[in-house]
């Protein structure tokens, strides 16, 4: 399930959930929220950068346990064994 960002449309009827943003864990099929669920104020859908895959440190985490190596290249032909 995908979660959507929503930010108040007006400020000054807002609470401070909705005032700056909040997220929402919603169903794809599920429609977009027009009210906040705490002050009942008028709501919009943000857009906001999606995350994909995981940070850097999980994925060198998930390689070390799984066997893998990694070289590091000091200089010309010359790499440093990191895990």
């Amino acid at each position: 399930m995908p979660i959507y960002e929503y930010k108040a449309v007006k400020v000054d009827n807002s609470c401070d959930y909705c005032r700056d943003s909040f997220e929402e864990l919603q169903h794809l099929s599920a429609s977009e929220l027009t009210k906040c669920p705490r002050c009942k104020a008028p709501v919009r859908k943000v857009i906001s950068a999606p995350s994909i895959g995981g940070s850097k440190t999980t994925f060198d985490d998930k390689a070390k346990n799984a066997g893998f190596h990694k070289l590091q290249k000091l200089g010309k032909g010359e790499y440093e064994k990191k895990y």
